[in-house]
């Protein structure tokens, strides 16, 4: 091999140490928190009245809660974290899904207007039950983790149930399923705050520490 070709090959051939991929936890945690924490709100009543418009979680659902929950999850299957990779990119496409709801181009509200009336509070009630068993399924894969994450799934299951019961149940706006799901959003994105906070807070850049009460395993 003459001298060129080893310098060509050098050039197109990364030599170097392999890129380092940071924990991508905190991102999506965060992503999920602030999202969840403004929807949660507004359906306990705060700001809006519960039931009432919630248009303005749309660029939020968007851009954070799905766009960069997204790319934690496909970072998180980079550092071959499963459980993180399936939670963060399934909960990006939720809020994805939930703003397409919210924007009339999709026509998703709009296609129920001519049918019975109870018709989108029934397939409302069918979505968020289908994210409730999901979110049932990763809170028992969290049983051997830690207390924290585990409790923040738990309340999460319980936070679509009730939310699911509000439009199954075909009660007026503010009803109080709903408001009890809301109550139940903000605690939720409280301890998502509290997780993503956890692996913020490292040795080498604070001296705070929070602990999270490590189970019999780890996810």
């Amino acid at each position: 091999m003459s001298q060129t070709e080893v310098d060509l090959k050098r050039t197109v051939t990364y030599e170097g140490p392999a890129p380092v991929i940071i924990n991508p936890g905190p991102l999506g945690l965060s992503a999920f928190a602030l999202t969840t924490f403004v929807l949660s709100l507004f359906n306990l009543g705060a700001g809006v009245p519960s039931g009432g418009p919630v248009e303005v979680v749309t660029g939020l659902a968007l851009f954070y809660g799905g766009l960069a929950q997204i790319l934690a999850g496909m970072w998180e299957f980079k550092v071959g974290n499963n459980f993180g990779a399936t939670a963060f990119t399934s909960y990006g496409s939720f809020w994805l899904s939930y703003a397409a709801i919210l924007i009339p181009g999709f026509n998703i509200v709009a296609s129920y207007a001519e049918t019975d009336g109870h018709a989108l509070d029934n397939a409302l009630g069918i979505y968020l039950i289908g994210w409730a068993i999901f979110t049932f399924i990763l809170w028992v894969a969290t049983l051997r983790s830690t207390v924290t994450l585990c409790s923040m799934f738990f309340t999460l299951t319980l936070t679509f149930i009730f939310l699911a019961a509000g439009h199954l149940a075909h009660m007026a706006a503010g009803n109080v399923p709903t408001k009890i799901g809301g109550a139940l959003g903000v605690i939720t994105a409280f301890l998502a705050w509290y997780n993503a906070a956890s692996g913020l807070f490292i040795p080498k850049h604070t001296f705070v520490r929070l602990p999270v009460g490590p189970l019999s395993g780890t996810v």
